[in-house]
């Protein structure tokens, strides 16, 4: 599972639907399932947490642990 921040989740077109993850020369399919707020943060809908930085994806541990890892990625639709 994973988060996208706000421009890539576009308007939540994205949400629901998986994305290919790619790095370290493996993949992983895994389904968009929230908005990491690259444009509100710091009250309490946000649990007064700042806001995501712009073009990241926010991936559950199972997508890091199967790719291997943290490590810069891309990813595209699936």
């Amino acid at each position: 599972m994973v988060a996208l921040s706000t421009g890539w989740h576009n308007k939540g077109s994205r949400c629901h639907k998986y994305i290919n993850i790619y790095g370290n020369g493996r993949s992983v399919k895994a389904m968009v399932v929230d908005e990491c707020d690259s444009t509100m943060g710091c009250n309490a809908d946000h649990d007064y947490q700042p806001p995501c930085d712009n073009n990241i994806v926010d991936a559950s541990r199972a997508v890091w642990e199967a790719l291997g890892g943290l490590m810069e990625i891309y990813w595209s639709d699936a």
